[in-house]
């Protein structure tokens, strides 16, 4: 009989203790459904926002996606407030939690730290065509923690923000010319002067080589079997690669009108006879 009295108690007080948490449940799951759309919707209009702004690319996909982390911390604090938890419990729990979240994710601390770095110095912005951690791509978005290439196979890599900041990087873009620098080789017995005039012609014909700073040809070395030809010549970002593969193509077509041989590796083997091989 007292243990059945026990066990009464015990459902007493469990349903005492429900119905006095439950109005206090209910108000935070309404506060969380209603504090995720308004977290949605004010999302949305910081993006209405920098649309219709002249941001840079970088710095809007940094924010935007630091205001929505910032705001879900926020309705996070009010949830766990009103299931009844101190502010100075809840202070000294968030500080607790911060610091073993700081040890265990030092890297990503890291990462957010490169990001602000990149925002503030501007080694490069969206749209740039870069190359960092042996990847090259164009920048697609700077986010948080990460940055994201569009390669030129049309990949997207993800590299995180600590070794873009700590780390080389070669902007293409941050210049508005690109100097090229493409090597030729021609045979000894071809004339030099021609094969240096034909290039020089070949430039001066295209009209997406810059004509100053003037393109030049100079003999860059003497190998085994070719006289090594450097051109070099200055064409902006925007028909670099189309002004690289034109050059290359013309003067091959060029040097065979021409006369002039562009060498190729070749091996002599010669056949000792039989005889020879018997003595």
């Amino acid at each position: 009989m007292t243990e059945f009295t026990n066990i009464e108690e015990h459902i007493e007080k469990a349903i005492d203790f429900a119905w006095l948490i439950l109005p206090n449940l209910v108000m935070a799951i309404i506060i969380l459904i209603v504090g995720l759309y308004i977290i949605r919707f004010l999302n949305k209009m910081v993006r209405k926002f920098f649309q219709r702004k002249d941001y840079d690319l970088a710095l809007e996909s940094f924010l935007q996606s630091f205001i929505s982390i910032a705001l879900k911390i926020i309705l996070f604090v009010l949830v766990i407030t009103q299931l009844g938890v101190q502010s100075s419990s809840l202070i000294a729990m968030i500080g607790a939690a911060g610091l073993a979240i700081g040890l265990a994710l030092q890297g990503s601390l890291s990462n957010f730290a490169g990001g602000v770095l990149i925002l503030l110095f501007k080694p490069f912005k969206a749209g740039d065509w870069i190359s960092a951690q042996g990847v090259d791509g164009s920048v697609k978005e700077i986010t948080i923690f990460y940055t994201k290439l569009n390669t030129f196979g049309n990949q997207i890599a993800v590299i995180p923000n600590g070794q873009l900041s700590n780390n080389n990087v070669i902007n293409y873009n941050a210049m508005p010319t690109r100097r090229d620098n493409i090597k030729v080789g021609i045979g000894y017995s071809s004339n030099i002067k021609v094969a240096k005039d034909i290039m020089l012609q070949i430039c001066a014909d295209n009209e997406n080589i810059l004509k100053e700073p003037a393109p030049e040809v100079y003999v860059d070395g003497l190998g085994d079997s070719s006289v090594n030809l450097s051109l070099r010549f200055w064409a902006e970002n925007a028909v670099f690669w189309g002004a690289h593969f034109h050059v290359i193509e013309e003067t091959k077509k060029r040097f065979d009108e021409a006369g002039i041989e562009i060498p190729f590796p070749q091996r002599v083997v010669h056949g000792i006879p039989q005889e020879t091989q018997k003595n």
